[in-house]
């Protein structure tokens, strides 16, 4: 059945018109009156829905049902990454959102390949966003990770307030994975195209992060932020089952 995201505060009405966005999407799919969908409000619950009218602009539908559904992994990903380069980056979201990220948190580098600010920002942020959605629509998961404004590295340390497992990849003395005991949270350090500098890394040391690595080989911005995603779900997370 396809899927179909809609803010949680719509589905509170048993019939409804569908957001612009899905509408569009539905009638590009040329679904019929009396066909069933799958919304989802990205908060884990999922409804079933009858479409009761199609009109050029707009999608009617009726709630029939409604469940609640978790397919979040009982890891906890906090994924802090650096802004790559506008495909790369979006890549990056859509695959870590797949895997099963809680949180993403883009952050500004000095090798950072785009400078976002003001209005520009915001565009990116919605965009990401929209990634997002649109990843949880084709891989099944009801809970939308949230994608947090950019900020500096700087900014994004001194805002960390969890005792999660911190982790950076790095050359510089790592560490391997199945060196650290069991954790139930992790926050995730990937670094730029070029790679974070020696004075960023050491900053976020003193914020309590340990390096690793994954190999001897040097990865690619995006490979390495879903190589490490993939690997911490295969140790602690739901890859495990």
């Amino acid at each position: 059945m396809p899927r179909f995201y809609v803010p949680s505060g719509i589905c509170h009405s048993v019939a409804f018109s569908l957001p612009d966005t899905t509408a569009r999407h539905v009638q590009v799919l040329r679904y019929q009156p009396g066909e069933l969908i799958e919304l989802f409000d990205g908060l884990g619950t999922v409804y079933q829905a009858e479409i009761t009218a199609m009109g050029k602009k707009n999608v009617d539908v009726l709630i029939c049902g409604s469940e609640s559904v978790t397919l979040e992994s009982p890891l906890a990903i906090t994924l802090l990454q650096s802004v790559s380069s506008s495909e790369r980056m979006d890549m990056t979201i859509q695959k870590a959102v797949e895997l099963g990220v809680t949180l993403i948190q883009p952050v500004l580098t000095e090798r950072s390949s785009q400078r976002l600010s003001g209005e520009r920002a915001l565009k990116k942020l919605e965009r990401w966003q929209d990634i997002a959605i649109g990843a949880c629509e084709q891989c099944g998961r009801t809970m939308v990770p949230e994608i947090r404004p950019v900020v500096d590295l700087a900014n994004a340390l001194a805002g960390l307030t969890t005792d999660d497992l911190k982790l950076l990849m790095s050359l510089c003395r790592p560490q391997a994975l199945n060196e650290f005991a069991q954790p139930q949270a992790v926050t995730l350090l990937i670094g730029p195209e070029g790679g974070l500098s020696n004075a960023e890394e050491e900053l976020a040391i003193r914020y309590g992060f340990a390096a690793i690595s994954l190999g001897p080989r040097v990865l690619r911005t995006e490979t390495a932020s879903l190589a490490a995603i993939a690997a911490l779900q295969v140790l602690w997370g739901d890859f495990r089952r």
